[in-house]
């Protein structure tokens, strides 16, 4: 079984040379996928104009322009947040395949990240399905939580490479085949945690790099797992 280190020293090999590819289907991925970041905007947004309001310093003609850019404002995010949140799923999918194609050596290319339409509503399921389950989890403890993620972790991936099973059959491969090995995946997250702090010191831009190093190395993680289970 490959080792955290391992794992990174496999993701590096394979982005050598393919860097660009991997942060622009990363990108793409995070517009498409949703980021939340939008509702902190909004949120800032209205405490401004809140600001003017009981600064008095706010005539009725702008407050009726700014509340008529915040309402259109709020309708296109409400909608972008709700496509995404449909395709997110298979987005989810073909960015997964695109990393496991490199991490097999196989060339992947950007089509990839969008190879996996067909099976949208199986996406979106998966999607819902774990997060509800995730979301139960939760309710107990912060910790049954985050273990319940790395057990469903594998779920897409494996949808992503059988693009023929179910929902609840994909959840229930990534429980057997993340039994014993959620620590492991664990440790592999947090050995990047370096790499996040200087994303942060950055202001993001270093995570456009972190974020495909990461991917890569999560994608050798699932093929060394798969790869040792069926021995």
């Amino acid at each position: 079984m490959l080792h955290a280190s391992e794992c990174r020293e496999r993701a590096r090999t394979t982005l050598n040379g393919h860097m660009g590819e991997a942060v622009l289907v990363c990108f793409l991925a995070t517009l498409l996928g949703g980021s939340g970041g939008g509702f902190s905007r909004v949120a800032e947004t209205t405490e401004k104009v809140s600001d003017k309001l009981g600064n008095g310093s706010l005539d009725f003609y702008w407050l009726g322009m700014i509340i008529g850019v915040f309402a259109t404002f709020s309708v296109f995010f409400g909608i972008y947040r709700i496509a995404t949140f449909i395709i997110g799923g298979a987005i989810e999918l073909g960015v997964n395949k695109f990393f496991m194609k490199q991490a097999c050596g196989q060339r992947a290319e950007l089509k990839d990240e969008f190879s996996c339409f067909s099976n949208l509503g199986k996406a979106l399921g998966l999607r819902i399905v774990t997060g509800i389950f995730i979301g139960l989890w939760s309710l107990l403890l912060v910790v049954p939580g985050i273990i319940a993620a790395y057990r469903y972790s594998m779920a897409f991936y494996i949808m992503a490479e059988n693009p023929e099973i179910g929902v609840m059959e994909a959840i229930d491969q990534s429980k057997a085949m993340m039994n014993g090995h959620k620590w492991r995946l664990f440790c592999l997250d947090i050995s990047f945690i370096g790499w996040m702090l200087l994303g942060v010191l950055t202001l993001g831009i270093g995570y456009l790099f972190l974020t495909p190093y990461m991917r890569a190395a999560q994608a050798h993680f699932y093929l060394d797992l798969k790869t040792n289970r069926n021995r």
